[in-house]
């Protein structure tokens, strides 16, 4: 049975079981060179939310009929990552450290959870569907949220509490541009 540690300045730790299942993933599709390609790609796409920052404000200047909608894409996926900012601080859980897993790109912190990318990520895909009606939820999170564990920068649970954190961020926005949104 796998627990969770934690160390002397409060921060916690991963279970045996999310190493174990961070090897799994770095050893079959983090093991191909174009998959770790692909992963460091989203990666930067999105940091710190700017490629969803960038499609919500393309979105408002290409489609001006619904730009309330377009720029809810952005707005959602900044608030979303500055919650997971507010979040990463308190929790302060330490990103993987184990010497089994290999890390393939840098990150602005030392934080892991929850996972920042997939929080913005599932954040704007969600608030893309409303705009769009196409299934972006179904076709962008798992990639975001398996490029993470390829790139063997968080752990399971980091990119599955992002993915909630983000729909929950989604329906945030979708709440206030129903109660403010023809004022």
């Amino acid at each position: 049975m796998s627990s969770v540690s934690t160390s002397a300045s409060g921060d916690w730790r991963s279970t045996d079981t999310e190493v174990r299942i961070l090897r799994t993933v770095q050893g079959t599709i983090g093991s191909r060179p174009a998959a770790v390609s692909v992963a460091r790609g989203l990666s930067h796409f999105g940091e710190h939310a700017l490629g969803w920052t960038a499609i919500g404000a393309v979105g408002a200047l290409v489609d001006p009929r619904r730009r309330r909608e377009w720029g809810s894409v952005a707005v959602g996926a900044v608030g979303a990552h500055a919650a997971s900012i507010v979040i990463k601080r308190i929790a302060r859980r330490a990103r993987p450290s184990d010497p089994s897993v290999q890390v393939n790109v840098s990150t602005p912190s030392r934080l892991s959870f929850p996972s920042s990318h997939v929080t913005s990520t599932t954040a704007a895909a969600v608030l893309l569907a409303r705009v769009t009606g196409l299934p972006f939820p179904a076709v962008l999170v798992p990639p975001m949220l398996l490029s993470r564990l390829v790139l063997g920068v968080h752990y399971p649970t980091d990119v599955l509490a992002g993915a909630a954190l983000g729909a929950a961020s989604a329906a945030v926005v979708v709440r206030a541009e129903k109660k403010f949104g023809e004022r």
